[in-house]
């Protein structure tokens, strides 16, 4: 092979390295590099301080409540997701009449933006006004201030997220179901299997890689949350609803402590690299079954 024929497969990437270097590459080697320092922003005038950002961010209160709070929501919204992902693709897995409608109105939340949903849903959960408060009067309960507790405020963002998301679940789990051979079940039923022992020891493993990937994609994505709490709370009521992503956006633009900001969004960076790192070693033990 001769040196241009071995040259230009690379000649043919560079375009796409550039591009990945200019836009992945270098903005986490410099938040990584000001996680370093001191700084309100930049380099100019900063000072160095090694690791200890890392250490304010461990003693910091705050951001033990954000990594907390965007524990529990990732967790909960995920298992939520999947599970109602799972439940819809077995509901819409035989034929009756409008199945086609029901699935349309299904996937409508999913394809809106998440503006357009946290306005639906802050008109929704609006005390005096709001859809699910006037429905629990008409059934003789009080209203619920959604976003005003501390204690509510954090869930009625997970359900927010789960109305919105979980047809994206749905939608693995179901072309997995899809695919698996209808001639297992016939010999399933010829055996005497009923119903729940189809579904426990035939449906279930069968969609245990469709279900894994859900839940990876959807913990990789809810571990970053930052639009619904910022559109819908603004990390409130007090610290409540504040997540790892909010608490890097306040420090760093609106504190401008950008060497506290930097470290935080390392280790957010960190635990998200860590599942995507999860996420490519399952598709590429996939691909070479």
């Amino acid at each position: 092979m001769t040196a241009s024929r071995r040259l230009l497969p690379w000649l043919l990437l560079t375009p796409a390295l550039l591009i990945f270097a200019g836009l992945t590459l270098y903005p986490l080697g410099r938040t990584l590099a000001l996680s370093l320092f001191a700084t309100d922003y930049g380099f100019e005038n900063a000072k160095f301080v090694g690791l200890e950002n890392f250490r304010e961010l461990w003693d910091s209160r705050f951001f033990r409540q954000a990594v907390t709070n965007t524990v529990l929501f990732t967790v909960v919204s995920t298992v939520l997701e999947v599970a109602a992902g799972l439940g819809l693709a077995l509901l819409l897995d035989r034929a009756f009449p409008g199945r086609t409608l029901v699935m349309t109105l299904l996937l409508a939340p999913f394809v809106l933006s998440t503006m357009v949903v946290t306005a639906i849903w802050r008109a929704w959960f609006h005390f005096d006004l709001g859809f699910l408060n006037n429905l629990l009067r008409t059934v003789g309960l009080p209203g619920v201030p959604w976003l005003f507790d501390p204690n509510l405020a954090l869930w009625s963002i997970v359900l927010v997220d789960v109305w919105q998301t979980a047809p994206f679940a749905f939608l693995i789990i179901f072309a997995g179901l899809r695919l698996i051979p209808q001639d297992v079940y016939e010999a399933a039923r010829v055996d005497g299997a009923g119903p729940w022992r189809r579904f426990r020891d035939m449906t279930l493993p069968l969609l245990a890689p469709y279900l894994f990937v859900a839940a990876l994609l959807r913990s990789v994505d809810s571990f970053k949350l930052f639009d619904k709490v910022y559109a819908m709370t603004g990390g409130g009521p007090g610290q409540a609803t504040e997540t790892v992503s909010m608490f890097v956006y306040r420090q760093g633009f609106r504190f401008f402590d950008i060497g506290l900001a930097s470290a935080a969004a390392v280790v957010m960076i960190a635990v998200a690299g860590l599942l995507a790192v999860v996420y490519a070693a399952s598709l590429l033990k996939g691909a070479g079954r």
